[in-house]
């Protein structure tokens, strides 16, 4: 069993709108997992939720906005230091759109509704490449 998980030099997945660096896969603990994020200049993931977890992330560098929402009806400005919760079924996103790259840690936190039909980051990968038609070979070439 594992203790300690570097941040560096970790598995990529180089999504076109995001950076995953995984750091803590879910299939290493049963109620959590931990990653990077990184935001490109103008780049963001698509508006999403999550129904079997909980956020918590942790801004390391740049500001930007984190938008709530499906239609974005909230905004706030997050930079270094910030601490942001996402609950379970929310809607949201972080912009990095301030001229500068965003990156935060990202810690998920399942609470025992984790989904089985995802046991690996690489699993839950898949089925984002799949919902946003995206090609998986090229996301995880990093």
């Amino acid at each position: 069993m594992d203790y300690i998980f570097k941040t560096e030099n970790n598995t990529r997945y180089n999504f076109p709108t995001h950076i995953n660096d995984i750091v803590m896969d879910r299939s290493e603990a049963r109620f959590s997992e931990v990653f990077m994020v990184v935001l490109e200049t103008e780049k963001a993931p698509p508006i999403h939720k999550h129904d079997d977890t909980e956020q918590v992330f942790y801004v390391l560098n740049g500001t930007g906005t984190l938008r709530i929402g499906q239609n974005v009806e909230e905004e706030y400005e997050v930079s270094p230091g910030d601490v942001v919760r996402i609950p379970v079924s929310t809607w949201h996103s972080i912009v990095a759109d301030r001229g500068e790259e965003v990156k935060y840690l990202a810690i998920d936190c399942f609470g025992g509704i984790r989904n089985e039909d995802e046991p690996t980051w690489e699993s839950h990968v898949k089925v984002i490449c799949k919902e946003q038609g995206w090609d998986f070979n090229q996301v995880k070439k990093g």
